[in-house]
């Protein structure tokens, strides 16, 4: 059955190929491309860690319904988020290109947006002939108009836009394909504290409507909806964020369910419940493909946006979040960016297999190109991983390095190449000396030894990577403290 679906898949997608090299790409003839592609369903939840699933190695919190993903799936250890925090992250996997080349850099300062020129990860699916639908966190750039998920290439977009929104899990509306759509019962205090904050920032005073239940439930609409069609589902949960506007007390959750009685502080067991609703919401979705027919012929994806957080009261450490990596969200450290990565398509990526190509979020948009027989745009940094979820290593090209850059704290960047990783810190503050360190991650995973000193050659090397692979922007410099680039979360 991998055999002969395989053979199907190349045949098919060295047609296309052939076709878009003489004729590039045309809307008319994409639905009989796309009819012979899969669905893809892209679940991204917000700020768990490369430790938080039992099948990477959680020994506390477990996730059957992950965990039997990747056990009818292929689990990637050295898969890697777009940047350390959200919207440069969820930019890249958009754009397929790293923060060296986004157009977002960070979530401050403002006026950072996806050019509407810019083709995304839903305009590839959509011009095959794709339904596409978003539900959940858009929160790229700031601010976002409403409908900016329809700009760039959703049919159907249900959720928050802006990311402070995004905090709140109760939140008095969410936006429906750029309209405001009330959710019943939810009310934020009067007069709201957070008023002077992006629109709907606060922490409800009446919480009826738990917003992650709402977009599952679209999700699962679409599917049947959609399921004579190819479609497209871009499932972004908001949680385990916290909602930061509550401090110390930011881990909203219907209920802490089987946790309530552990003899753990309530933002852990906040914590553990939102990892038991996104364990849920993962089988939710593999069970309506499988009572839809459609399993066979669905790509889901399952990853994180970046690093476990240390907010809303939730230790990083309380779990071991991070596992066996150092660092945790706004670190380019290991722990700030790997992040667990999960593809199942029973029948075309072999079951209970592992793949430690190094991949990351700018490889999601050439893939679905693959995919959909398509050309990948010039310029992106991405490449396909069609090979390695074909069980091909051997075709799989690979990157000759990766790249991040992160504006806060003091300016940070980051680059690996092989098994050597290059971080350098406090690059944009003028009253703090430039630290750079060298990790052998072959060697040293938790990036614990410094060998800088030891390798002169390798530092030059990937100092000349790091200097290569970054683009200046208008509105914000990577070397000069010319503007606040801070957020609190």
């Amino acid at each position: 059955m991998h055999v002969r679906t395989f053979s199907r898949f190349w045949s098919i997608g060295l047609a296309f190929c052939l076709w878009s090299c003489q004729a590039g790409t045309s809307s008319e003839s994409a639905p009989d491309k796309a009819s012979e592609s899969p669905n893809v369903v892209f679940i991204l939840v917000d700020d768990m860690g490369y430790g938080d699933l039992s099948c990477y190695g959680q020994e506390t919190l477990q996730t059957p319904r992950i965990d039997e993903m990747a056990q009818l799936g292929m689990k990637f250890t050295q898969h890697y988020a777009g940047a350390t925090v959200c919207s440069p992250s969820r930019a890249a996997l958009m754009t397929g290109l790293h923060t060296g080349h986004t157009p977002i850099r960070g979530n401050k300062p403002d006026g950072q947006l996806i050019p509407e020129a810019r083709t995304t990860l839903a305009e590839v699916f959509k011009q095959a002939g794709y339904r596409t639908a978003f539900f959940g966190k858009w929160g790229i750039g700031h601010p976002p108009l409403p409908n900016d998920p329809a700009i760039h290439g959703f049919d159907e977009a249900y959720g928050y836009i802006n990311m402070w929104h995004a905090h709140n899990c109760y939140p008095e509306f969410l936006y429906h394909n750029g309209e405001k759509s009330p959710l019943p019962g939810n009310k934020l205090p009067s007069p709201n504290p957070w008023a002077h904050m992006p629109e709907g920032t606060g922490i409800a005073e009446v919480k009826e409507t738990f917003a992650p239940f709402e977009f599952r439930d679209r999700a699962l609409d679409f599917m049947e909806e959609s399921k004579d069609d190819p479609f497209f589902i871009y499932l972004a949960l908001n949680i385990p964020h916290a909602n930061n506007e509550g401090k110390n007390d930011g881990m909203e959750v219907p209920s802490f369910g089987p946790y309530e009685g552990k003899d753990w502080p309530k933002q852990e067991k906040g914590f553990a419940a939102m990892m038991d609703i996104i364990d849920g919401t993962v089988g939710d979705v593999l069970d309506q493909l499988e009572t839809l027919g459609l399993a066979e012929n669905t790509l889901v994806i399952f990853a994180s946006d970046n690093g476990p957080h240390e907010e809303g009261g939730h230790k990083a450490d309380f779990f071991d979040s991070n596992g066996p990596l150092r660092g945790t969200k706004r670190d380019l450290y290991e722990g700030g960016i790997r992040i667990p990565m999960i593809a199942y398509w029973p029948g075309t990526i072999a079951a209970n297999t592992q793949s430690d190509h190094v991949s990351a979020f700018w490889d999601f948009l050439p893939t679905a190109c693959e995919l959909t027989g398509q050309s990948i745009p010039q310029g992106i940094d991405g490449i396909s991983m069609v090979p390695t979820f074909k069980g091909m290593p051997e075709q799989q090209a690979e990157h000759p390095y990766m790249y991040w850059e992160f504006y806060e704290l003091g300016g940070r960047q980051a680059v690996r190449k092989d098994q050597w990783k290059l971080v350098k810190l406090n690059v944009r503050d003028s009253q703090t000396p430039v630290i750079t360190e060298l990790y052998d991650l072959s060697q040293d995973l938790g990036e614990t030894r410094d060998v800088s000193a030891e390798h002169p050659e390798i530092v030059e090397e990937l100092s000349a990577l790091i200097e290569e692979a970054h683009t200046p922007i208008p509105l914000v410099s990577l070397f000069e403290n010319n503007v606040n680039t801070e957020t609190p979360f």
